[in-house]
């Protein structure tokens, strides 16, 4: 299935116009992706247009399908929707590559954005969801899970600087039991709210107490 792919790749850079036998066909979407209506005729400017195998009138197998917008999709459709392993490069410079179901990212996949940004993980419904890892520009990483692409759940997130937090996440903010380390050896055990140390310890780099938080206030010792 890899090589299909890339032979389809090559193919949709180097002609717009490509035969695919008898098992090969132009369709154009009418319609919002990815519930289209398919059709023999349409518009390029206006209308997505679909080159590859067709069955009952609708892409069935391997095929390409570029929008109006110059996004283009490479790989697998069922049903005149892409499922199965596809390659989604758009005209922003941002690429997914991975698995998709009824149209939309689901599954295990690669999301690249043009700034060097990059997610590596599951997908449900176009969003990171589940087990994944964020990595980003200025060197910052995320390792841990997500839902409805935001941090969600258990995770470690661990900046350019040397900082480290393990914990609890809530709609993308460390939310509940975390540990945030310092570069220098300092360190925070406790709860959290809404990214703010909220009730518990400081430590020094030796172990020694050096103060608590208490609803969201420092107390020193």
């Amino acid at each position: 299935m890899k090589h299909l792919l890339i032979i389809l790749s090559i193919l949709l850079l180097s002609s717009p116009v490509i035969s695919y036998g008898q098992s090969g066909k132009t369709l154009y979407g009418w319609g919002d992706f990815p519930d289209h209506v398919w059709k023999e005729f349409g518009d390029k400017e206006t209308q997505k247009v679909y080159k590859g195998e067709v069955e009952n009138g609708v892409p069935n197998g391997l095929g390409f399908l570029i929008f109006p917008n110059g996004d283009k999709y490479v790989g697998e459709w069922k049903d005149g929707k892409p499922n199965g392993q596809g390659t989604l490069n758009m005209s922003n410079g941002n690429k997914y590559v991975g698995e998709y179901k009824d149209g939309n990212e689901n599954g295990q996949g690669t999301y690249t954005w043009s700034d060097g940004h990059k997610y590596v993980g599951e997908f449900k419904d176009g969003f990171p969801n589940g087990q994944g890892t964020q990595t980003f520009p200025n060197g910052d990483k995320y390792v841990g899970e997500f839902k409805d692409g935001q941090l969600n759940g258990q995770g470690t997130y661990t900046w350019s600087d040397g900082n480290k937090y393990v914990g609890e996440y809530k709609d993308g903010k460390r939310n509940g039991q975390g540990t945030q380390t310092l570069p220098n050896g300092m360190k925070y055990v406790g709860k959290w709210k809404d990214e703010e140390e909220w009730n518990g310890t400081i430590y020094r780099k030796n172990g020694n107490n050096f103060g608590k938080f208490v609803n969201g206030k420092m107390i020193k010792q």
